[in-house]
């Protein structure tokens, strides 16, 4: 058996158990009775994770979920597989679970062809649709759900006492998860869940990438404005809300006004 590494009472965090990158980090959850998962990352390191989990002497039949922050495929794409082989259920908000469901490489980022990125992303069944409030029993532990969209339209986070798991929400360095069309990516809905956030209770932030800080109203807000911004710049194409300088530009188009050069 391997030295468990607690980051903080019942969580561990595999990639600093392992002193190993995983890509995406993984939770997991220990309830004393019963363990779950919060994202199992890419097939090709499922099979050390598993084995790490052995290790540490969780059995593996006591698996309660493997649980889905969101659909994209460096978090998820090993999910499938992972359900089978630890005869485990699989929770994801609804919105993310048909994407799951279908496999659908594109709202997953499993293929990005300009970038030649093309990935097996394999349907995966989701056995537990999770909503806002709705609470997931792990052993002695509760995880509430929250419902924050915006990097995706399926994007969950969950509470634990003063921790709160917060997907690709937030980073320390305060970026966010990547805003895109194609993901299904909704500013609005995303300052939204950065503000609801900004004010939890919550002393910790345990984000999907990049390492767990507090909860600071500072690095919150940066975000909360530069996302604002984004709102009215072309530069997020149809995500922006409105772009000022093409209404500018219409407005003079129909009342036959000539550019000042």
């Amino acid at each position: 058996m391997v030295q468990r590494k607690y980051l903080f009472p019942g969580v561990i965090e595999l990639n600093l158990q392992a002193a190993q990158s995983f890509g995406v980090n993984i939770y997991l959850i220990d309830g004393g009775t019963e363990w779950a998962l919060i994202d199992v990352g890419q097939d090709d390191t499922l099979d050390d994770v598993i084995e790490l989990v052995r290790k540490l002497d969780f059995p593996l039949s006591k698996c309660k979920m493997l649980i889905a922050t969101h659909a994209d495929a460096d978090h998820v794409q090993a999910l499938s597989a992972a359900r089978d082989r630890l005869k485990a259920k699989t929770g994801a908000h609804p919105k993310a679970a048909s994407a799951l469901e279908a496999g659908d490489t594109t709202q997953t980022y499993a293929r990005i062809a300009a970038q030649n990125i093309d990935m097996p992303m394999p349907p995966c069944k989701i056995d537990v649709k999770l909503n806002e409030g709705d609470e997931i029993k792990v052993g002695k532990l509760k995880l509430k759900v929250w419902h924050t969209p915006g990097h995706t339209p399926g994007q969950l986070s969950f509470e634990l006492g003063n921790l709160l798991f917060s997907g690709d929400n937030i980073y320390k360095d305060g970026c966010v998860g990547a805003i895109d069309a194609h993901h299904g990516s909704h500013l609005p809905s995303f300052i939204s869940s950065l503000t609801r956030i900004r004010a939890a209770a919550a002393e910790f932030l345990l984000p999907s990438h990049g390492p767990v800080f507090r909860n600071d109203p500072a690095i919150l807000q940066n975000a909360i404005d530069r996302l604002t911004k984004y709102q009215h710049m072309a530069d997020f194409g149809t995500c922006t809300v409105s772009w000022p300088l093409e209404d500018e530009w219409k407005r003079d188009i129909l009342a036959g006004k000539m550019p000042e050069l």
